[in-house]
């Protein structure tokens, strides 16, 4: 190979292709042009699957194919591919966004929605619980409870959560606030949360948590989600957070909170 393999695998990655794409695509950028033949000695790719590999390159615009006896063919700038690449994902993407905003209100969201309707019938109270691994994908369950609240949202966060948290879910805590939900974060007042807890002052009370650390979130005094781990001291992708749908242990959560939340110092006190 004229290229070494932990390359190869982070072009593929990077470009979308396969293997053998990716062998024949750099063999071509080493040679500038070249014919079928010679790549595949030089791609070590099987001359059987050369020409559907070259045909499938120029299609997404990698190659050029010049005419003439024997066929060859050109490499385009990686540059110039870059751009075609970017161009043919927003593509890709804008699509399939527009595929899922058209299932609302449709036939398969509503028949999907029926079957989650009739399935949570079977589920039993001790099923309504779950560990999520990874901080992107705790963020996500949050915001989907989050969305859910008719009452009340209570988080109770670090420093450097608070300002995760609000960055997060600054928007649905304002749509929350204008439907009479009411939105309690208690978290340490440090000058690099400031900027945070100022931008969500209109929406949610803030208060000072001095010497206390914990990392939860209580929605309606059912719904539940606590973190395991210190996030000074994990990796966000090793971030642990455990949900579970219990009243019964939401709102005692709920009332240990209440009390510490009394004694607690309003945020706006001190950042004046």
């Amino acid at each position: 190979m004229i290229v070494k393999e932990d390359f190869l695998n982070k072009t593929r990655g990077l470009f979308g292709l396969n293997l053998y794409e990716a062998r024949i695509w750099t063999a071509l950028l080493s040679r500038g042009v070249s014919t079928a033949g010679e790549l595949s000695d030089i791609g070590n790719v099987p001359r059987s699957r050369a020409y559907d590999v070259l045909e499938s390159l120029e299609k997404k615009g990698f190659i050029i194919m010049k005419l003439g006896k024997p066929i060859k063919y050109l490499a385009v700038d990686p540059g110039e591919v870059v751009e075609k690449v970017k161009k043919y994902v927003n593509q890709l993407t804008s699509a399939k966004i527009k595929k899922l905003d058209d299932l609302k209100g449709g036939d398969v969201l509503e028949e999907l929605t029926a079957l989650h309707k009739q399935g949570v019938d079977f589920i039993e109270p001790t099923d309504l619980a779950g560990a999520i691994r990874g901080r992107h994908n705790i963020y996500t369950h949050l915001e989907s409870m989050v969305k859910g609240a008719k009452k009340s949202v209570t988080i109770m966060t670090t420093s450097k959560g608070v300002m995760r948290k609000i960055e997060a879910l600054k928007p649905e805590l304002n749509r929350l606030k204008k439907k009479g939900v009411n939105i309690r974060i208690a978290a340490p007042v440090t000058k690099d949360a400031e900027g945070s807890i100022k931008s969500v002052s209109k929406d949610a009370e803030v208060r000072h948590a001095k010497d206390l650390s914990a990392r939860f979130c209580i929605i309606d005094d059912k719904d539940l989600m606590f973190m395991v781990l210190n996030d000074e001291e994990v990796h966000p992708t090793y971030d642990v957070g455990v949900w579970v749908q219990t009243p019964y242990f939401a709102s005692a959560m709920q009332g240990m909170f209440n009390q510490q939340w009394d004694k607690m110092t309003p945020a706006n006190k001190m950042l004046k």
